[in-house]
């Protein structure tokens, strides 16, 4: 469809990206942007279970095995980085699914993509400049009290991890998640994709991915 990468990020200039971490805010933040600027949100959190049923296994084993698991068999007798390194958007599973998402739009509508599951490495080739994407990383403390609040609800935690314990299962999903973190700060540079902490308040990196975005100007 397109000759080269950058016809393609040309394409996709209107998208801005809020990956990053689980637990960071991306949801609120991308919510926000969308009241107060009209954008569209792709949240690939709720996308990815249709990409996995889609998936062809022999070209993205991993995102096709998730639509063949029940509740809690991803975390059951694996450890924390057993299942990091299942992880789809560890191996750039997840990037084409995104990017066809994405053309299905009108090509005037602008969208903000909220979505952990894709790393700097596979976002650079699709930015036409680096303001149009931030990774939110939160501190260790924040991503607990978040998961936490999350999985105190019972059936909430039984349709993740089925019955599985839930404390144990928050430990290592805890853990995975930093490590996800890790992964995404030694890329980042590289990928020239800025990093925020997540530690100030959903208003106020609303205004502020607002400002790098270019949604003020509109």
């Amino acid at each position: 469809m397109f000759s080269t990468q950058g016809a393609l990020a040309e394409r996709l200039a209107r998208v801005r990206w809020i990956a990053g971490g689980t637990g960071a805010g991306k949801s609120t933040v991308a919510g926000l942007l969308a009241a107060r600027y009209g954008v569209t949100v792709l949240d690939g959190d709720r996308a990815d279970h249709g990409w996995a049923v889609r998936a062809d296994p022999d070209a993205h084993p991993r995102l096709a095995a998730l639509a063949r698991l029940r509740p809690g068999e991803m975390w059951a007798g694996r450890s924390a980085r057993e299942v990091f390194e299942a992880m789809p958007g560890l191996h750039g599973e997840t990037a084409g699914f995104l990017v066809a998402d994405l053309l299905s739009y009108p090509p005037e509508q602008p969208v903000v993509v909220d979505y952990f599951g894709i790393l700097p490495r596979d976002l650079a080739p699709l930015l036409a400049r680096p303001e149009q994407a931030v990774h939110l990383l939160p501190t260790p403390a924040f991503r607990r009290r978040v998961l936490s609040a999350r999985y105190a609800d019972p059936a909430r935690a039984r349709a993740n991890w089925g019955g599985l314990d839930p404390a144990e299962v928050l430990e290592r999903r805890l853990d995975r998640d930093a490590l996800w973190d890790a992964e995404v700060r030694a890329q980042a540079d590289p990928a020239a994709i800025r990093t925020v902490d997540g530690t100030r308040s959903p208003q106020e990196l609303a205004r502020e991915l607002a400002a790098r975005f270019g949604l003020l100007a509109g």
